[in-house]
């Protein structure tokens, strides 16, 4: 049973109502803050941002291959997302590059640093010294085979007396003290004590920042069932004996044992910004290999409004020859044409935001590019609807007519553009180039939302008319004089 043309109308009015209300810009209108969780984002190239290449080091006798290096760029997705930086792009490229693209980032130094940190983090046995903070030095575990596989328990070794201010750990947790990381450019001597590792970051379950009985800011972190058992068995034989905390290889801790430590502890002595930057990192892992910047390019965000500035002037200009193209062709179905081509900006512009979609400068020519390929459809159908009304068949049969002749083509052109674009968006995915995937993306969901607004909405309208009887005359419909009639239905052709 066919939905009657008014009830159709009804839930058009309802969705362009909504999405014209999501389209809307700023806080305009805005209920519940709805329209604040769904702002439009925009890419690199709009609101500025930062993009850093990131070529891989392997250090000596260490293997690059594709593993390695999709390892370290998942590394650094994961680190990303924990800046809290929207959409951002972390794509491989050849054999030992990485391109990161960070839109709207505030402190484009401090993001470079989180990337290019290997944050290998190591609990050791000092064999009974208090190293000082700072202090670089080897251990057993090689920072590009911490993901091959947590490191044993260290045999307890020999230790000797010394001197630091005690930390108290209860059977439950640990709660090692750590004083600020002290700069330090001395590598760790070739030929010094090669000292045991206890649990590394692999074997963290978690880490969270938090503040400690005084208050001040720490790194709390907790190991998983192997870490809590090389913990436990490692202090309950070495009470009154110091451990070290190493961050990529240099103490930010030595404390002494003083009591059996299970699966938990916590690093302190550090700003609340230290403590953030340690947190992402730890939860993140370490990387894989090390990287060194090659190329980093910040863009302002004055070029990013310029661009939307104009691309705007843009769309309006090709929607209003778009527009005047429909009316002076098609008149009165082009008009109709034309309203449904505004509901169709409303909707795509809505799922723009809600899904979300970044807007690059190429997402916004596709989008665009749309627009004109949205009357396509309704080109085809006007098409055939004046060839039936040439042969003078009713109105709301020629409406049914076109619609039903023209829909084979319409389905099988746009299908075929949408397959393009979802071959595109793949193309530019693996090869990490947003302009590709920015204009296949935006593309394939006017493509979508045109074949709704040309068959349901367009069709609707001219439904109405006939319904209505606004429409008779064959001027209206570009096919003859204003004084020839048009019988509007097929019962009144009887």
């Amino acid at each position: 049973m066919r939905l009657r043309p008014w009830h159709v109308l009804v839930g058009i009015l309802l969705l362009t109502l909504f999405t014209g209300w999501v389209s809307l810009p700023g806080s305009v209108l805005d209920l519940g803050g709805f329209k604040e969780r769904f702002p439009v984002r925009q890419g690199l190239d709009l609101q500025g941002g930062l993009q850093v290449v990131l070529e891989a080091r392997p250090v000596a006798g260490q293997e690059l291959d594709n593993d390695t290096l999709e390892g370290t760029r998942q590394t650094l997705e994961r680190r990303v997302n924990g800046l809290g930086v929207s959409e951002p792009l972390i794509q491989t490229r050849g054999n030992d590059q990485i391109i990161v693209e960070l839109p709207g980032v505030d402190d484009p130094q401090q993001a470079v640093d989180i990337l290019q940190e290997t944050a290998l983090l190591e609990i050791i046995d000092p064999q009974g010294q208090f190293l000082p903070d700072g202090l670089t030095v080897r251990t057993n575990l090689d920072p590009a085979a911490e993901d091959d596989g947590a490191p044993t328990a260290a045999t307890p070794l020999p230790v000797g007396p010394g001197a630091s201010p005690a930390v108290a750990a209860s059977p439950a947790s640990a709660t090692p003290a750590a004083s600020p990381v002290a700069g330090t450019d001395a590598d760790a001597p070739a030929d010094g004590p090669v000292y045991q590792t206890i649990v590394s970051g692999a074997q963290l379950r978690n880490a969270a920042p938090a503040t400690d009985r005084a208050g001040s800011p720490v790194v709390s972190f907790q190991l998983d069932g192997s870490g809590a058992q090389a913990m436990q068995d490692f202090t309950s034989r070495n009470l009154g004996q110091p451990m070290s905390i190493l961050l990529d290889k240099q103490v930010i801790s030595t404390a002494t044992i003083q009591g059996a430590i299970a699966d938990s502890g916590q690093i302190s002595g550090m700003s609340p910004l230290e403590v953030r930057d340690l947190v992402i990192q730890l939860k993140a892992g370490a990387l894989n290999v090390p990287l060194e910047v090659v190329q980093s390019r910040t863009v302002g965000p004055t070029l990013g409004q310029d661009s939307i500035d104009r691309s705007l002037i843009a769309g309006a200009v090709g929607l209003s020859i778009v527009a005047l193209f429909m009316i002076f062709f098609y008149r009165l179905p082009g008009l109709v044409s034309v309203l449904a081509l505004l509901i169709y900006t409303a909707i795509v512009f809505a799922i723009f935001k809600l899904v979300p979609v970044t807007l690059t400068l190429a997402g916004i020519a596709g989008f665009i590019l749309s627009i004109g390929m949205a009357v396509d459809a309704n080109v085809l159908i006007f098409a055939r609807l004046k060839e039936e009304l040439r042969q003078g068949r009713p109105l709301s049969n020629a409406i049914e007519a076109g619609f039903d002749h023209a829909w084979p083509s319409i389905r099988d052109s746009n299908i075929t553009t949408m397959i393009t674009t979802f071959i595109l968006y793949l193309f530019g995915n693996y090869t990490g180039t947003t302009i590709i995937t920015g204009f296949a993306l935006t593309l394939f969901i006017g493509v979508a939302v045109s074949m709704f607004t040309a068959i349901i909405v367009t069709r609707t309208f001219l439904r109405l008319l006939v319904d209505t009887g606004f429409a008779t005359n064959r001027w209206a419909f570009a096919v003859g004089g204003r004084r020839t009639p048009i019988v509007p239905t097929a019962g009144a052709a009887d």
